[in-house]
């Protein structure tokens, strides 16, 4: 299995990472980022955060089983 892009947050800030053929989770609560993050696919090598999902996911980010995360400038 290819390993995948993943963007995540806000979906108005990221439509346009769909059309470069990253697969687009939106959440736009701090529960909705969490949720998502936790369903991501195991074959996610990077994904692209939103500055609201970075701050909403924290501590989380820093476990090294996680995958390599983008965080978008604010």
């Amino acid at each position: 299995m290819l390993d995948t892009v993943a963007a995540l947050g806000e979906q108005s800030l990221l439509e346009g990472f769909r059309l470069a053929g990253a697969i687009v989770y939106p959440a736009e609560t701090d529960d909705e980022v969490r949720r998502a993050w936790t369903a991501l696919p195991g074959n996610s090598a990077v994904v692209i955060l939103t500055p609201r999902a970075a701050g909403a996911l924290g501590a989380v980010l820093a476990d090294p089983r996680a995958p390599m995360t983008v965080v978008l400038p604010s």
